[in-house]
């Protein structure tokens, strides 16, 4: 009885916290849609040419509700209406993003019906306005968000690693997520049973984080979850990703799951190629007054080459040379040993730090587009000897290399620079088993806002543990643990 009113009231309770966020965050588009529709009454329609400009009451609200709707999807896109979900800067930032592609694109629409450039500074205006909105609104409706609804406290069941790393990721995001509890999965588990029942009962905790633990301690906890209604968290294995893209087959009378032995069929991949090469081509002729202005100044800098190739490997394992601008010293690998660039790295050069940062860069992999050896979108090629070094303790690296290596990939867009190499794998593993046409748009879209967010293009701390040394650490007191026995 007990467990069947718990369920009832955190039921109401989840209602409850999705009607405030969808209600918060329809305050906020209609603010912005309200200052649209202000301009377009005020200003814009009377630069519409006549023929098109008698609209009538019907149509202001057809334009008014084509704006609506353009801010509504980017918004669900960028993550601006994730209100609860993501930090207040980045909350702020994805709205405002968002708003700046929607008036980009109804720019261009009022554009067309003009039959010419609208002149920008009412639009400029309007973004200023729309932007301290966001701003202030945002702000106020966050505290007001996590004011109603605290962050969830959480109970972690943890193997024998250390634990370090998930608790920093948790902590990172203490303004939703609290770790007050852990348990060794080696105390069994009816005891982490009871214990979840007692946590939850005392209001110590209220979700569950199973991290790393194996498949067969796993399961009895989350049907014991499932069962009690407790939430629960999962660090998914690479196992979980490729089963979250496999097919649902209804052949006999009970569920199948399909997991196709190749990645894209035939026709998607044609699809791809062709987008590749026609987005490719747009691109350079767009970019080319940039990336000749970034060549002179890398020349002018220190005279040394403007471009910096390097051998990197792609779909299948296959090699090829890689083309970016010279960001480095000519001297940053004299060593002759490959290592990824660090936070604050010394051998960037004053240039190489800014094209780094708006990934001006990556521009000349545009002709390897062209050439066939990357695509747009999938994971990023990494260099022979770094892949050899990965799968030795990590076999798994190998999947990524199923499709076409990319100019910007799923690990970019929800990673980071310095995310580890596993994290990064199973990202990419879930944009190869869950790939799309509209994914791939999706990816392209969400590309442009990366390139504006710093965190993007940090560098590993010198400290971090990557998945390589703390795999290897592991391996190495698994070693001595057998040689005492």
């Amino acid at each position: 009885m007990n467990i069947c009113i718990n369920e009832g009231k955190q039921r109401q309770r989840e209602s409850f916290k999705r009607l405030i966020n969808l209600g918060l965050t329809a305050v906020c588009l209609g603010l912005e849609i309200g200052v649209f529709a202000y301009h377009w009454l005020v200003h814009f329609q009377f630069s519409i040419v006549e023929e098109l400009r008698n609209f009538w009451f019907k149509g202001h609200l057809l334009e008014i509700a084509i704006y609506a709707v353009i801010l509504f999807l980017l918004s669900s896109m960028y993550g601006g209406m994730r209100l609860g979900y993501l930090k207040n800067v980045e909350l702020i930032f994805s709205q405002v993003f968002a708003t700046l592609m929607a008036n980009v694109l109804i720019y261009a629409e009022l554009s067309v019906m003009a039959y010419q450039l609208f002149v920008p500074d009412v639009f400029i205006l309007m973004m200023v306005e729309q932007t301290v909105i966001v701003i202030v609104y945002i702000n106020a409706a966050n505290r007001l968000y996590r004011a109603f609804f605290p962050p969830r406290k959480l109970l972690l069941v943890h193997g024998d690693r250390p634990i370090e790393r998930i608790l920093d990721k948790f902590e990172s995001r203490r303004d939703k997520y609290l770790i007050t509890k852990t348990v060794h999965v080696g105390e069994g588990v009816e005891r982490i049973c009871a214990m979840i029942l007692d946590s939850c009962g005392t209001g110590e905790c209220n979700a569950v984080v199973l991290g790393d633990i194996s498949v067969e301690d796993r399961t009895p906890l989350i049907k014991f979850c499932y069962g009690n209604s407790v939430r629960v968290y999962l660090l998914p294995k690479i196992t979980d990703v490729i089963l979250m893209g496999a097919e649902e087959l209804h052949v006999f009378d009970s569920p199948m799951l399909l997991t196709r032995e190749y990645s894209l069929s035939v026709e998607q991949r044609i699809v791809k190629r062709t987008i590749d090469m026609a987005c490719a081509m747009c691109l350079l002729i767009a970019a080319s007054p940039f990336m000749l202005i970034t060549a002179a100044a890398i020349k002018l800098y220190d005279k040394g080459p403007v471009l910096y190739k390097q051998v990197r490997c792609t779909q299948d394992g296959r090699e090829f040379l890689i083309m970016k601008f010279r960001s480095m010293r000519t001297d940053a690998e004299k060593d002759g040993v490959a290592r990824l660039a660090s936070k604050n790295d010394s051998r960037i050069t004053p240039i190489g730090r800014v094209i780094r940062k708006c990934r001006i860069d990556e521009l000349p992999q545009l002709f390897n587009i062209l050439k066939g050896d990357m695509s747009f979108i999938g994971p990023r090629p990494e260099r022979p000897e770094i892949i050899a070094q990965y799968l030795e303790v990590m076999p798994e690296f190998a999947y990524r290399m199923k499709v076409k290596a990319g100019l910007a990939g799923f690990a970019q867009v929800y990673g980071k620079y310095n995310t580890s190499p596993y994290d990064k794998l199973k990202l990419d593993l879930t944009y190869i088993e869950n790939y799309s046409l509209l994914l791939d748009i999706k990816l392209m879209l969400l590309t442009l806002k990366i390139i504006f967010w710093p965190d993007s293009t940090e560098g590993i701390e010198g400290e971090q543990i990557t998945a390589l040394r703390e795999e290897r650490q592991k391996q190495a007191g698994q070693a001595r643990g057998r040689d005492e026995e």
